[in-house]
């Protein structure tokens, strides 16, 4: 329940603070003195939207912050859900900066405002004159029904598995959009793969096939070269290995006269062995260096195959080819996946469509049954407000196919005089019989699924003397299980409150501003007796005022 609204330098109000309590209260006060200033504040911190328009000093910004009771409300988990701290009592605010920046917070965390929103949605329910025009709204009179059938839960758990179907279905679609795609796209993967198949290039390949060819080249260059240097090694008289083998005879022929020249002795023996290594490896090469035209032209047609596979690919390397083979692979494997994805998506869409119509089934069965009940109860307020001929008939229909909310669709039809034909609410009710029937339609509501709060914005419109009475104990029976806030011009109503708020305009300094108090005893006969009265306060005033306060 709302316990204490604050508001700061919102429209005609400067500052102001008041605590609400349980059971039924009215706001009463001069039309014009800001008593829908109030909702218009209050309806910023369950989530509306505002702009610089509402600051009344365009130097400051506005406040508006509420207090609320919800300690037996199961919120618990929205709380938890969204990383909120719970408590008992909790404090939504709202802040309009002087640039029309707004700001929204939730036990001092900020929040977005859909967030806000949502939490006010579950804590006050603000009917208003406009409100009225949702009575012919289908989704409004499912929702009766639900709330009156105690269909809330099933209607939950509906709603979750509708966005999963959806969801399901869309996921399909992707996939059979993706399906087509990649089937028009399967003969170039199959093409792109092959080619690389075949080719079936080997790591280093490309480096070895370079290598290779450059040798088949230039092999006449490199037998004339290695030639010349094995003559320089070992060809004819003053060959390197032939005047080495001199030089070291020399040597050891002195090297027991000085053991430095042995060992340089050694050193050149060893010189000479590495030489004649050298000299018959270069002779190896040589001898198997031999110029094949094939082998050049295959080599050749190799690397061509290389590098033209390399230039379409847009690589530089042959495992850079070798790694788009693999993913033409891999993609040609996923064309195929998708066949058995989208028939495991096609089971699971029909298994969740069959979920759905069977808790489609159940709350329809519970819906149909609720219908001559509500359509009793509804026609039993209307008697007692004054209407005893009003008829409310609920026509019911399934649908084809499940859609939002359900595979039912309701008609409310309505007739307030004896003879005439039943109709769609708004073509056949006046002003005064919308509000009666809206606030029968809600008074059912709140006996069946509780409100922390319900406020009603002239919900008098249209009903007086007697009538009127019986709307104030109607509302004081709801107020049982909710707290009821009503704002009326209606004494009737008025005198059935268990707390009387009144709004006044106070001026000063050249500025009208808004105020409201709680009346004491006193207070209160002789507000409901100015009520009574056309302009001076009589004692008859006073006296009717007593009466209906049951002093």
């Amino acid at each position: 329940m709302l316990e204490k609204l604050y508001i700061e330098n919102y429209a005609l109000i400067d500052l102001l603070e008041i605590e609400f309590h349980e059971g039924f209260s009215v706001i009463t006060g001069e039309t014009g003195a800001g008593k829908s200033i109030l909702l218009g504040a209050l309806s910023l911190i369950l989530g509306q939207r505002a702009d610089t328009a509402v600051l009344s000093d365009k130097y400051r910004k506005c406040i508006v912050e509420g207090s609320f009771l919800i300690r037996d409300y199961h919120l618990d988990d929205f709380f938890s859900s969204n990383e909120l701290d719970f408590d008992d009592t909790i404090t939504l605010r709202r802040e309009i900066s002087q640039t029309g920046k707004s700001r929204a917070f939730i036990n001092d965390t900020p929040v977005h405002l859909p967030l806000m929103k949502e939490l006010g949605d579950k804590l006050v329910n603000v009917h208003s004159q406009n409100s009225i025009n949702i009575l012919n709204d289908t989704n409004f009179q499912l929702a009766a029904l639900d709330n009156y059938s105690g269909n809330l839960p099933d209607i939950k758990n509906y709603h979750a598995l509708y966005a999963r179907y959806g969801q399901l279905k869309a996921e399909l679609e992707e996939l059979i959009a993706l399906q087509v795609k990649s089937k028009n796209e399967k003969d170039y993967f199959q093409f792109l793969f092959d080619e690389l198949e075949v080719a079936n290039l080997q790591p280093g390949e490309q480096e070895d096939t370079e290598d290779r060819l450059a040798i088949l080249s230039h092999s006449e260059e490199i037998k004339t070269n290695l030639y010349k240097g094995s003559q320089i090694l070992s060809g004819g008289e003053s060959s390197i290995l032939n005047q080495l083998s001199d030089l070291l005879t020399i040597l050891q022929n002195l090297s027991h006269f000085n053991k430095e020249i042995s060992s340089i002795a050694d050193r050149l023996k060893s010189n000479q062995i590495d030489l004649k290594d050298i000299n018959d490896e270069i002779s190896r090469l040589n001898d198997h260096i031999v110029f094949d035209q094939e082998e050049a032209e295959n080599l050749t047609n190799r690397l061509d195959l290389i590098y033209r596979l390399e230039k379409k690919h847009s690589v530089s390397s042959i495992g850079d080819v070798t790694r788009i083979k693999q993913e033409m692979e891999g993609k040609l494997i996923a064309v195929g996946d998708l066949d058995e994805r989208i028939d495991n998506q096609k089971v699971l869409v029909q298994q969740t469509f069959e979920q759905l119509l069977l808790l489609a089934s159940r709350v329809s069965q519970k819906r149909k049954k609720a219908i001559p009940g509500i359509e009793k109860s509804i026609i039993d307020l209307l008697i007692k407000l004054g209407m005893p001929d009003a008829r409310l008939q609920i026509e019911h229909s399934i649908t084809g196919l499940p859609y939002k909310d359900g595979i039912d669709k309701v008609r409310f039809l309505f007739s307030s005089n004896p003879g005439s034909e039943l109709n769609e609410i708004s073509k056949i009710a006046s002003g005064g019989e919308l509000s009666r029937l809206m606030l029968s339609i809600k008074s059912l509501i709140s006996q069946k699924n509780l409100l922390p709060t319900i406020i009603f914005d002239e919900i008098d419109s249209g009903v007086s003397g007697e009538i009127a009475g019986k709307v104030g104990s109607i509302l004081q029976k709801m107020s049982e299980d909710m707290q009821v806030i009503v704002i009326t011009h209606l004494p009737q109503i008025a005198g059935k409150g268990h707390s009387h708020y009144w709004v006044y305009k106070s001026t000063g300094d050249g500025t009208t501003r808004s105020q409201i108090k709680l009346l004491t005893k006193q207070e209160r006969i002789h507000e409901i007796a100015k009520m009574l009265s056309d302009e001076k306060v009589t004692e008859s005033a006073n006296k009717t005022a007593n009466e209906l306060l049951g002093y």
